[in-house]
């Protein structure tokens, strides 16, 4: 692997990581605490790209940038252990339903918009 793929994967990472707490942030600061609402859009648009980002490798697309793009900026940007600790964070405040339901719907949303992109752009 080149040394500039390693830079850029670096770098991308950190992008994709502020993006995530931009994101985040400003929906929770919109929606409240009561439901990680801002982690689930975080992972599930963060799936949509990754996704597309597979699909683009079928029409020629230099593997070099979407190793940057996936592995870098959506590595940084999604977060499986934020998910893992929101249902934890929901199931110690007696919430189980809602912990189930918030894993539940992160997993089912995640690969359907790893699939949606992958369609939309394979």
């Amino acid at each position: 692997m080149s040394g500039w793929v390693v830079i850029a994967v670096a770098i991308a990472g950190g992008v994709g990581a502020v993006a995530r707490f931009a994101l985040d942030g400003a929906v929770t600061a919109r929606a409240g605490t009561r439901w990680p609402l801002g982690t689930l859009l975080v992972n599930v648009s963060g799936s949509l790209v990754l996704g597309g980002l597979a699909g683009l490798l079928l029409r020629g697309v230099d593997p070099r940038w979407v190793l940057v793009l996936g592995t870098g900026f959506c590595g940084g940007f999604t977060t499986f252990s934020t998910a893992a600790v929101d249902a934890l964070r929901l199931l110690r405040s007696q919430r189980a339903g809602s912990a189930i339901a918030y894993a539940a719907t992160t997993l089912i949303a995640s690969v359907a918009a790893a699939g949606a992109g992958f369609a939309l752009l394979g």
